[in-house]
């Protein structure tokens, strides 16, 4: 890993990202706070995907189960249909080069926060009714889609107890 990959994984380790975003040759240069780049190094070159939003959440696994890790990147903005919100991107490795992968407007709720465990996208999502669920996705060929809900109709602080577990 070159030294300013290894500076960029020192970077993030002190804001308290995921130690897997390090490891996986992805990371992310944070220039101000609408202006990160999405980084993937590979064999110490590195190639750079502009992110002009807000970023809180980077992870990185294998979303689709191809056997190669991919970045999902939490950023705030409004699309097209959406006012602002936490939107989900993922993006993938083709031959040492960023390239997207699914640029996610919504999940089935509002989203606020998610995590990738075993091999699934989990959410936690705000309700119209001002509860909360956490529910988990999986890849299907274009984008994600529903599984199941983990719980619903619950807290805040039950929700995030829950998007934590293992």
């Amino acid at each position: 890993m070159s030294k300013h990959a290894m500076r960029c994984c020192l970077l993030l380790l002190f804001m308290g990202l995921p130690a897997a975003a390090q490891a996986q040759g992805f990371f992310l240069q944070r220039q101000s706070d609408s202006l990160s780049w999405l980084c993937l190094e590979q064999e110490g070159v590195v190639s750079r995907w502009k992110l002009p939003y807000p970023v809180y959440r980077l992870q990185v696994g294998d979303v689709n189960g191809d056997g190669l890790d991919e970045a999902m990147v939490g950023v705030f903005k409004s699309t097209r249909y959406y006012p602002p919100g936490r939107r989900l991107f993922i993006f993938k490795n083709v031959r040492g080069k960023i390239r997207p992968m699914w640029m996610g407007s919504k999940l089935g709720g509002i989203l606020e926060d998610f995590r990738f465990v075993g091999g699934r996208v989990r959410s936690l999502e705000t309700t119209t009714d001002g509860l909360y669920v956490v529910a988990e996705y999986e890849w299907d060929d274009f984008g994600l889609h529903f599984v199941r809900f983990l719980a619903t109709g619950i807290t805040r602080p039950e929700a995030v107890e829950r998007l934590e577990e293992p």
